[in-house]
């Protein structure tokens, strides 16, 4: 760091300085309460911009600001009031593949309709589906702890994990066969620092009974278990279109995490996620059938991507709990690894790209050692596959879970060749991007391919053909039109001018009924809002038609500042409750949510649109 200024060393001091005094205080385990009797807290729940303690009094607070981005995120000087991680070298290690979770014969005691408590299952409603659709398959997963590197020049790294792994096993499921998942609490009683030993696991965007779902309230402590039934049906099986389900709804990537009400951003950023694949007779995971979408595992890799902070004193995972804003990490990890490399033979690959938090958006790009750009091609959004391939040479973007499935085809490149694949997206704070687009290789080298070999047998589909998948599917008359603003208010993230309760019903829909939302963003911050159980067709986005991208299903949509975007559901099947909430995680603790339930009569809150 030799370039770095005699000013910018004395931040870097302060910053450093301020970030070892916010731990002392969560070490203290001083509450809320004990804080704002001393002074150190705002009435909104802020630090007080005080040097020395908050990263606002460096740096100023969130909100994006009028003033030119804070450059030491690029230049390798950290930012956003956060300490320089220590260096690394990148592309040293390869490419994590979390291996397939496998299935046990039984389990004991056997899995019940209703809880059975009294062997120590946290559930607390009964299965809706488990004698009707009974699991053909089950799983037993142990949330634990464990040493792992996610660096060979960093010391191993407390997290906590599924079964073993950062992230977790992938689960390989197939539409058609249930299965159920026991999940075990096993973490320790020291979380070292952050995160909290009680959990709900969400199965990202199952349609999903909702005691499965893994709502931010059913959570279970230490100790305790809970089954997760996950029937793998089509929407629509019990109602629009008996008895399989609509075809034109199937799902393929997605992905499971810790979803506990106010610490869904600690546990996640300590590694509690993972992916579940879902295959049926069209995307069957073998290019010589069906779609032909590249074969799994071999060619359908997925990738999860996560920004972290590493503390420069001890090599540790560092999370900052007084930032609300949003968390941007230095560090950049793909499958649990910083920087890693990915060897690929000269042919056609599937690529999952998820965006696992936990405030950072992406802009990538396949960037060439000529910095030019590698073209792709989107093929799914949020995990459902678009009507025919979209090609792109000027990159996608990617906000918080978030997941977009390409091909890359590397057939035309001699074997040594390098492509990185780059976050051009410029972001300086937890508001969001700037939208500047920085050039080729200025951005943030997320991963190294290297190709490997000469021409290998590739059968799959070739996306120029212009193949078509799934259609968008058919809409009904929506029964009501609801709207919602996502904004800030005296320091609190609020939905319509209100906080988060688990209790609070803020309104309710009718089973088997569409609606359409308009969702609406506020001065001066980017949301990627997430609504549980059912994919979403996105009709409008600012008045104008949505982008070829973004005309397919969605369970993720992003609303950036002053955006009005318009969305139809259908809600069927099953009923019970479900949140929606933005996925910033810092944003979404901080009670950017609320809880909207199915059932059978349902009601008319939150019509009252254009008065909020």
């Amino acid at each position: 760091m030799a370039n770095i200024s005699k000013r910018n060393r004395r931040r870097e001091k302060e910053i450093n300085n301020a970030a070892k005094n916010r731990r002392e205080l969560i070490a203290a385990r001083l509450s809320r309460r004990d804080l704002m009797r001393m002074g150190l807290l705002t009435s909104a729940g802020y630090l007080i911009h005080k040097k020395g303690l908050s990263a606002r009094a460096q740096w100023g607070g969130g909100g994006g600001g009028s003033g030119e981005c804070d450059r030491r995120w690029w230049n390798g000087s950290g930012g956003n009031g956060t300490p320089v991680s220590p260096p690394t070298t990148p592309f040293v290690e390869p490419l994590f593949i979390p291996p397939i979770a496998q299935t046990v014969a039984s389990l004991n005691p056997a899995p019940t309709v209703n809880p059975n408590t009294g062997a120590g299952e946290a559930r607390t409603r009964p299965h809706q589906a488990l004698t009707t659709l009974p699991p053909v398959k089950f799983y037993e997963v142990h949330q634990r702890e464990e040493l792992l590197s996610v660096h060979p020049e960093l010391p191993l790294q407390r997290l906590w994990t599924f079964n073993g792994t950062v992230p977790g096993q992938t689960y390989v499921a197939r539409y058609g066969e249930p299965i159920l998942v026991r999940n075990f609490n096993d973490l320790p009683n020291d979380n070292g620092g952050f995160g909290l030993q009680s959990v709900s696991t969400h199965l990202h965007n199952g349609h999903t009974p909702s005691e499965s779902d893994g709502f931010p309230c059913d959570f279970f402590g230490q100790g305790q278990w809970y089954d997760q039934h996950y029937p793998n049906v089509l929407a629509g099986f019990a109602s629009s279109h008996p008895p399989n389900g609509d075809i034109n709804e199937a799902m393929s990537t997605l992905w499971y995490h810790d979803h506990r009400v106010d610490f869904t951003a600690q546990n996640v950023y300590k590694g509690l996620a993972g992916f579940y694949l879902l295959f049926n007779a069209f995307d069957t995971g073998d290019e010589t059938t069906g779609f032909r979408l590249p074969s799994f595992p071999n060619f359908d890799i997925p990738m999860m991507f996560n920004d972290k902070n590493i503390d420069p004193d001890d090599g540790l995972l560092a999370f900052d709990l007084a930032n609300r804003d949003g968390i941007l990490g230095d560090k950049f990890l793909v499958n649990g690894k910083i920087q890693p490399f990915f060897e690929v033979k000269r042919r056609r690959y599937r690529f999952r790209w998820l965006n696992g938090g936990p405030s950072r958006f992406y802009r990538f790009y396949l960037t060439k050692s000529n910095l030019t750009n590698h073209p792709f091609w989107v093929i799914a959004n949020d995990g459902n596959l678009l009507t025919n391939p979209v090609q792109t040479t000027t990159g996608v973007t990617i906000a918080v879970a978030e997941r977009m499935d390409v091909i890359v085809d590397f057939s035309s490149f001699a074997p040594g060749s390098i492509i990185h694949l780059e976050n051009r997206l410029e972001q300086c704070d937890g508001a969001g991007p700037t939208n500047n687009i920085l050039a080729a290789g200025q951005g943030n080298k997320m991963l190294e391919f290297r190709v490997v070999s000469d021409t290998v047998t590739d059968n799959s589909v070739d996306p120029a053909t212009n193949p078509t998948f799934y259609q968008v599917p058919t809409r009904v008359t929506e029964r009501i039109r609801r709207c919602f603003e996502f904004d800030r208010r005296n320091g609190q993230w609020v939905i319509n001018d209100e906080l988060f309760d688990c209790n609070d019903v803020r309104f309710k829909v009718k089973r088997n009924t569409a609606e359409i939302w308009e969702l609406e963003g506020g001065f001066n911050w980017s949301h990627p809002i997430h609504i549980h159980f059912e994919e979403h067709q996105v009709l409008k986005r600012n008045g104008q038609t949505p982008t070829l991208i973004e005309r397919g299903r969605k369970d993720v949509i992003r609303l950036g500042e002053n955006d009005d975007v318009e969305i139809y559901f259908r809600f069927r099947d099953f009923t019970g409750r479900y949140p929606m909430h933005c996925h910033n995680t810092i944003h979404e603790d901080h009670a950017m949510m609320l809880r909207f339930d199915i059932d059978d009569v349902g009601n008319n809150n939150e019509d009252n649109c254009g008065h909020h």
